[in-house]
């Protein structure tokens, strides 16, 4: 028996889809200075934001993207039924020790840097499932916290190669809602995780590129849409060179995107930022999405998109024992219907 809401293989479709009430997003200097700093809600110009350690920080920022929501939505965290976050730190610490201060019945998420599009799939399952009424989403992520966790502490300054990434400061929340206004999710598809032999974890554009294109293909093979139906079809942070492999695999898999394609770690940087293959980070596609995103629907620049969530679940460990790179990518379907 096939289950009534789920459209093809890893498609699902939402009866009564969720209403994304309100979004916040707050970002670092250099994020700030960004092509996109004047979407965001927040800049944050002091990298330890008046705490002692970046860790703290970071939580810090992850609980003033929430909070600034549901100010937004004119709600409490008394209204919230359930709090899906996730991070890049050890064991999610941002997300638990920001839901230990909301006190909000709390789910912990890792997907990597694909945990915000991750958390608004599940989200709108609670919803249209009829187990919420509304749902908090947040992810973050921070330079110098990710930096001496995946690779080598700042203050060493080593060179980074061409292909490295650098990881978003910023946080960003989003409220869905079974009622409302606002932009409404309407599909979503779930991921494989795919592993191509990539093992250089300074090019994780690359390791994601595979799965981010399994699942833009999958959703048009799911929906039987052409990429034509979409006014943007964007990517979490697979950056300059995962963003062009993306492309070509999407197209030798019988579809072009080329004209609506882009990718947020390319777009949250511009050209004179020392930033080589662009961001990354759980909170790239979060603060591009709760920021830029939103505010091109509001505009109506776009009618609907398609995001993809894209994440490496590698981890310090796996990268000593000298495994390769798995590769993750979520998509939902965001899109304005009519008078929201």
């Amino acid at each position: 028996m096939v289950a009534p809401k789920k459209n093809g293989l890893q498609t699902v479709w939402f009866q009564n889809p969720p209403v994304i009430i309100s979004t916040a997003s707050v970002a670092g200097s250099r994020e700030g200075e960004g092509p996109l700093g004047k979407t965001f809600d927040k800049i944050v110009y002091d990298t330890y934001y008046g705490e002692n350690t970046w860790e703290k920080a970071e939580k810090q920022m992850m609980m003033d993207a929430m909070k600034k929501a549901l100010q937004k939505a004119n709600l409490q965290k008394e209204d919230v039924d359930f709090m899906l976050a996730g991070d890049l730190l050890n064991q999610i610490i941002s997300a638990g020790f920001s839901a230990r201060s909301m006190s909000i019945p709390f789910l912990g998420l890792y997907g990597a840097c694909s945990t915000m599009y991750e958390g608004l799939a599940l989200g709108a399952m609670l919803i249209d499932g009829g187990f919420a009424e509304r749902v908090l989403i947040a992810t973050s992520s921070h330079y110098n916290t990710a930096e001496r966790q995946y690779r080598f502490p700042t203050e060493l300054g080593l060179q980074r190669p061409m292909t490295a990434q650098w990881t978003v400061t910023g946080a960003g929340a989003a409220l869905l809602a079974r009622e409302g206004s606002g932009p409404v999710i309407t599909h979503a598809t779930i991921g494989k995780v795919m592993d191509m032999g990539i093992g250089d974890a300074q090019d994780m554009g690359s390791a994601m590129a595979p799965a981010a294109a399994d699942t833009i293909t999958c959703h048009l093979q799911d929906t039987g849409r052409k990429p034509d139906y979409y006014d943007l079809i964007i990517t979490g942070d697979l950056g300059v060179f995962g963003k062009k492999l993306a492309e070509q695999l999407v197209r030798q898999n019988g579809y072009e995107i080329r004209d609506r394609f882009a990718d947020c770690g390319v777009l949250i940087y511009n050209g004179s930022q020392d930033v080589h293959a662009g961001g990354s980070g759980c909170g790239c596609s979060a603060v591009v999405t709760c920021g830029y995103l939103m505010e091109q629907l509001r505009t109506g620049m776009y009618k609907r998109f398609i995001g993809i969530g894209t994440g490496v679940l590698l981890s310090p460990c796996s990268v000593q024992q000298g495994e390769t790179i798995p590769g993750i990518g979520h998509a939902v379907v965001i899109e304005m219907r009519q008078g929201g």
